[in-house]
């Protein structure tokens, strides 16, 4: 929203919103693998606290989940958003495989994964049957009950 000159609520305002936190995709590059490097033990092997869509925005200085999707519709920015995404996902993935799973599933769903079945069913020995035989099965069915 642009105020025109001489509006008293457009006082101290010098632009047309908050300026980015990330001047460039390195910076923000930088600042996701400090993340990723800040939840891992010791060793640097495994995580001691796993990684989250919401704790990489809060890391990154973010008030929300949504300025970091904002990042993902900027073109410089996309693929390292899309990567740290991709690496929060596998996260919840290894979860899978422990009892303890229900969280990670709802986490999954939540970043696009679907739990879905699709059957396909196909009779092989169908015929294509006359009005004649049709009408036979028809009232057998209506003696039946």
């Amino acid at each position: 929203m642009t105020f025109k000159k001489g509006n008293k609520f457009a006082l101290g305002i010098t632009t047309n919103g908050k300026p980015p936190v990330f001047d460039s995709p390195d910076a923000i590059g930088s600042k996701i693998n400090e993340y990723f490097e800040s939840l891992l033990d010791e060793k640097g092997e495994e995580y001691k606290n796993r990684p989250t869509i919401t704790g990489l925005a809060l890391f990154l200085g973010f008030a929300s989940r949504q300025s970091l999707h904002d990042y993902l519709q900027k073109d410089d920015y996309s693929y390292i958003i899309k990567r740290a995404q991709q690496i929060v996902a596998m996260s919840y993935e290894e979860m899978l495989l422990t009892r303890v799973s229900t969280g990670a599933i709802f986490a999954l769903k939540n970043m696009g994964w679907k739990d879905e079945q699709k059957v396909v069913q196909t009779n092989l020995n169908s015929k294509e049957l006359t009005e004649k035989e049709i009408k036979e099965l028809d009232s057998k069915l209506e003696n039946d009950y």
